[in-house]
């Protein structure tokens, strides 16, 4: 499990630590690992726990992240081994360019800015998977998604599972549930081994929904109740569930929950937070009897439980708030009842 990160470089060091069984997963990769959509928040800590479980199984496999990225975003990945590609990837013929691979992990999508810009929002989320699909036929294939397919659950359900019939809700969420249909339409087409993940929420301590109520707690903000719980799971643990997916292929796809096992209270976390800084919470609203929640038993029986357990990832949050570590100012938006982005 390690400890809290006490640095950004003990940050990302712990974010992207390979376990054995994702060195094992990947030492049977046959060709070159291609990220697409690799310049999101998750994207560089995935990116090199898959580059540094390859050079620990002694594999000449490549990684190669993909992305239109932001200025000297490139540097930071080839720095840890990670090759890099520019594209946009809404242009067919930038993609039918990309190089070969022996396997695939998509991250390209949209969320935040969605109700902004909904036909870019449907294009990256709806449109974008047949392309890929058709670029990369027969290729094992990772496809992120998100828990919000489900829309809203009864807490006392422990959340929703991968069995249950998806309600999402507002287009963003549309977007996302079409954009499985798609890879689910294509994978026993065109032969594509696949898993769909759906996930929410990770949290690394630069973000995360922990450290928009630790902001919300420090700076004396309000804190909206209505949306009353949540999932969280450390990244390093999501990015390992992600990787070991690879060894969970199937056609049609398979859809497996990456979440936290615990359902969370805002109202606990904000508590937890006050009493530590010795700050007073305002409350809006109260508690509805639903939210986002999704349930880790599939992942959970896969791989076991997360190690790192709620209360252990709300004390790292709270340590490096206090330590004044960076923070990267993207808010989840977890609260979000309506779907609107």
């Amino acid at each position: 499990m390690g400890s809290a990160p006490s640095s950004l470089i003990e940050l990302e060091e712990q974010l992207s630590r390979p376990t054995p069984r994702v060195t094992e997963v990947l030492a049977s990769l046959r060709g070159d690992l291609l990220l697409l959509g690799v310049g999101g928040k998750m994207g560089l800590s995935l990116a090199r726990m898959a580059r540094r479980a390859l050079d620990a199984a002694g594999s000449p496999a490549r990684v190669i992240g993909v992305s239109r990225f932001s200025q000297g975003q490139r540097a930071v990945f080839e720095e840890v081994g990670v090759e890099t590609v520019v594209a946009d990837l809404l242009e067919p013929r930038q993609v039918a360019n990309l190089p070969e691979a022996g396997a695939v992990i998509v991250m390209a999508g949209r969320k935040f800015g969605s109700t902004g810009d909904l036909p870019l929002t449907w294009a990256m989320n709806a449109w974008l998977p047949a392309t890929i699909c058709q670029r990369f036929p027969a290729r094992p294939c990772v496809v992120f998604s998100t828990g919000n397919v489900y829309g809203l659950c009864p807490r006392a359900s422990g959340g929703s599972t991968e069995q249950d019939e998806p309600r999402p809700v507002g287009e963003y969420a549309q977007s996302c549930l079409a954009r499985e249909r798609i890879y689910q339409y294509f994978s026993p087409r065109l032969e594509i081994p696949l898993a769909i993940v759906r996930l929410n929420y990770a949290c690394d301590l630069r973000y995360g929904v922990l450290v928009d109520l630790a902001q919300r707690v420090w700076r004396g903000e309000p804190v909206p109740l209505e949306m009353g719980w949540f999932n969280t799971i450390w990244q390093r643990e999501a990015n390992e569930r992600t990787l070991l997916c690879l060894g969970r292929l199937t056609i049609p796809p398979q859809i497996v929950n990456v979440t936290g096992s615990e359902t969370v209270s805002v109202r606990w976390a904000c508590d937890e937070f006050a009493r530590r800084w010795n700050r007073t919470v305002r409350y809006l609203g109260h508690e509805q009897e639903t939210a986002l929640l999704s349930s880790s038993a599939r992942a959970d029986a896969w791989w076991g439980p997360p190690e790192v357990s709620a209360p252990i990832l709300l004390d790292w949050v709270a340590c490096w708030r206090e330590a004044g570590g960076v923070e990267l100012g993207k808010p989840t938006h977890f609260e979000s009842r309506t779907g609107d982005f």
